[in-house]
């Protein structure tokens, strides 16, 4: 009975954090706002700055359950990833601007978010 309950305990252990929530932000919004497009992001750009450090430390899952899909994924030597989030119009909407505003999230080898950063 007691290696049960040692299994029981190190299986709630195992299971993940919940996620954070990013305050005055509308996820449903944000994830409907594929590259931009529909203007949503670039309207929160202040208040995700100024939570970007939540998302450290999460895994590549978490985000995209948390922001949905990347609107690109770069793969990157010693198997690091970006995440890149549109938060202006990209090249991809009609009209698009030249230069936009993005949110890049690299992801280490262990596949945990270790830099957030607005380009």
């Amino acid at each position: 009975m007691k290696k049960i309950f040692i299994i029981l305990l190190l299986m709630a252990g195992a299971c993940g954090k919940s996620l954070p929530t990013l305050d005055g932000i509308d996820l449903k919004q944000w994830k409907d706002d594929k590259n931009g497009c529909n203007h949503y992001r670039e309207g929160v750009v202040d208040l995700l700055t100024s939570q970007s450090d939540k998302l450290k430390v999460l895994d590549e899952s978490q985000v995209a359950e948390l922001l949905g899909k990347p609107d690109q994924t770069e793969l990157y030597r010693r198997n690091q990833k970006f995440y890149t989030y549109f938060l202006e119009p990209s090249t991809k909407c009609i009209p698009s601007k030249d230069k936009f505003k993005k949110l890049v999230i690299r992801f280490n080898g262990m596949r945990v978010a270790k830099e957030v950063e607005i380009e």
